[in-house]
């Protein structure tokens, strides 16, 4: 039986499509980090099971509270901005009915950026551990960038999972505030230096310098351009908002 994973935060116009990606699922579980849109309603239509995550608590008990609810022997994790491939469907439904030797297996990911995909700038060659043997799958940890905690070996898939990432500027602004919050809360909570002026200019030139040198967004075209700037961007909202921090608690 496979349990399929999806956490949410108002995501009504992304959630309908990932779902039915998910049809061939035994069960399909949708957890509730904050909606406050249709999300939860049109999850209903396709019978999910809602279960409600606390607000701001951490990604990794998003995808823990999902995992206590599930009654699969197998999990996967999709994001609300993922679809999984009639191809991928159907490895996955011959890797469960087999007798694995793996207790979780990596997908290797496609990366959609603004409508187009990207293959540089840290989008390439990506790949994602998310099927697991319930039994080997220990939980997550890290309340950003969570990591899983496997007893015993992972292979690898063969077809994609496809990624819708930021589809418009709009909505690439509006996480920025929630992921950057996560960001510099868990910097403030690790007693990071103080920011001065030149620790900001640093982070953002090393950021400049590991997205356009490094990883060579700037082959991706206008979009990835858009992104390593934006990623700049992130970096400067991150420590601005930690000197924020920082000088609210003294």
């Amino acid at each position: 039986m496979l349990s399929a994973i999806v956490i949410t935060l108002n995501e009504e116009t992304m959630i309908e499509d990932c779902l039915i990606s998910l049809k061939f699922a035994d069960e399909i579980i949708v957890v509730d980090t904050g909606n406050t849109d249709k999300t939860n309603i049109i999850s209903k239509g396709f019978k999910a099971k809602i279960v409600k995550s606390q607000p701001g608590s951490g990604y990794n008990n998003f995808r823990n509270d999902g995992l206590k609810s599930a009654k699969g022997d197998w999990i996967l994790y999709v994001d609300a901005d993922e679809r999984v491939t009639p191809l991928l469907a159907q490895e996955i439904e011959q890797i469960i009915c087999t007798d694995s030797l793996f207790s979780a297996y990596r997908l290797p990911r496609r990366n959609f950026y603004l409508g187009k995909e990207m293959k540089f700038g840290g989008w390439g060659n990506d790949k994602v551990v998310r099927l697991y043997k319930k039994e080997k799958l220990r939980g997550y940890e890290h309340a950003l960038h969570e990591q899983p905690m496997v007893e015993g070996e992972i292979g690898d898939l063969e077809n994609s999972l496809v990624h819708f990432s930021h589809r418009d500027l709009e909505s690439m602004l509006e996480k920025t505030l929630l992921f950057t919050g996560y960001e510099s809360d868990l910097r403030l909570k690790s007693n990071h230096p103080a920011v001065v002026s030149w620790r900001l200019c640093r982070v953002m030139l090393t950021e400049f310098w590991h997205r356009f040198i490094k990883l060579q967004a700037w082959r991706d075209g206008v979009e990835g351009i858009i992104d390593g700037i934006f990623q700049v961007f992130n970096m400067f909202v991150i420590y601005a908002r930690l000197w924020e921090a920082q000088i609210a608690k003294r």
